[in-house]
Formats: structure tokens, C-alpha cells, sequence
């Protein structure tokens, strides 16, 4: 994480997400897009979801990242509290594979729009962000075109 305002917050459902988030937070750093990280429960902890999405844009955030499994309403409570863009990262899970996750994600009503990646598409999600970033800072632009360029060589 750097020091710098956070342009980048991301929020998880659990704890056990946190591995599987390594990857988006690996790319952040090398895009070197500075970004915040909490946990926080859409069903355990509503409150703070709430506050945390509420305040997100008075905090600098210019993008979220939603990440959570089963039920997966996290992303889209963020949603409803913010006017900021949100990526969903739907979770695998142990009972149907993160199809639970993905469908909750996807299935968002009128008004509440998500973007969503794969299952378990951490990495993904960081790419979108800084691509999202990059519309009006084009310094991610020239990162994201790095990037593929690197992709395309690999």
C-alpha cells in the first residue's frame, strides 16, 4: 500500500478473501495506483458498509472494488450508497463454485449497475480499475498500455 490518498478502495466480505485478493492488490502496486483495503460484511456489519461507501468520495476514492462470495451483496450495497464506479469480484465458494457469487453479482436492479469480472477474477478487477482511473489520468493510461504491450510480448 502507499502512501499516497487512496484512489482505489477495496472491500472485502470476509477475511478468507484475502488471499485470493493478493493478485489485485499485486497489480495495483505495479500500476502504482495507491488504494485502501477493509473488511467489511454486507450481512454482519451493514453499518459500516454504509459509512465506509458513503464516505468513500470525501476520502479521494475515485473507484471501488467490491469482492465477496456466497450471496455476494457486498458490491452492490456499495453501490446503492455511492455515485463512485464499482467492480465486483464474485468468490469461489465451496458450495457451487462461485456460480452463487456470480449470479448475485450480475443479477443487480436498475439503477445500481455493477461492473463485474470472472470468479475470482482479482486480477482483473485491478486492471478495470486503473483502465476506469485512466479516463481522466492518463498516467494509467500510458501504465495500461505498458501493460499489453507487455501482455502481447509475454
Amino acid at each position: 500500500m502507499s502512501n499516497e490518498t487512496p484512489l482505489v478502495g477495496i472491500i472485502l466480505g470476509s477475511k478468507s478473501d484475502l488471499p485470493a485478493m493478493e493478485g489485485c492488490t499485486e497489480m495495483l502496486e505495479k500500476f502504482g495506483v495507491p488504494y485502501e483495503l477493509v473488511v467489511h460484511s454486507a450481512h454482519r456489519n451493514p453499518e459500516q458498509v454504509a459509512a465506509w461507501a458513503k464516505s468513500a468520495e470525501e476520502r479521494g476514492l475515485k473507484v471501488i472494488i467490491g469482492a465477496a462470495g456466497k450471496a455476494a451483496a457486498l458490491a452492490g450495497v456499495v453501490a446503492a450508497h455511492t455515485p463512485l464506479p464499482v467492480v465486483a469480484v464474485p468468490m469461489k465458494t465451496s458450495d457451487l463454485g462461485g456460480m452463487d457469487s456470480l449470479l448475485s453479482t450480475v443479477q443487480m436492479p436498475t439503477g445500481v449497475p455493477l461492473a463485474c469480472v470472472a470468479i475470482n477474477g482479482t486480477k482483473n478487477a485491478a486492471i478495470l480499475a486503473t483502465q476506469i482511473l485512466s479516463v481522466g489520468m492518463p498516467a494509467y493510461r500510458e501504465v495500461i498500455r505498458a501493460y499489453k504491450q507487455e501482455l502481447a510480448e509475454a
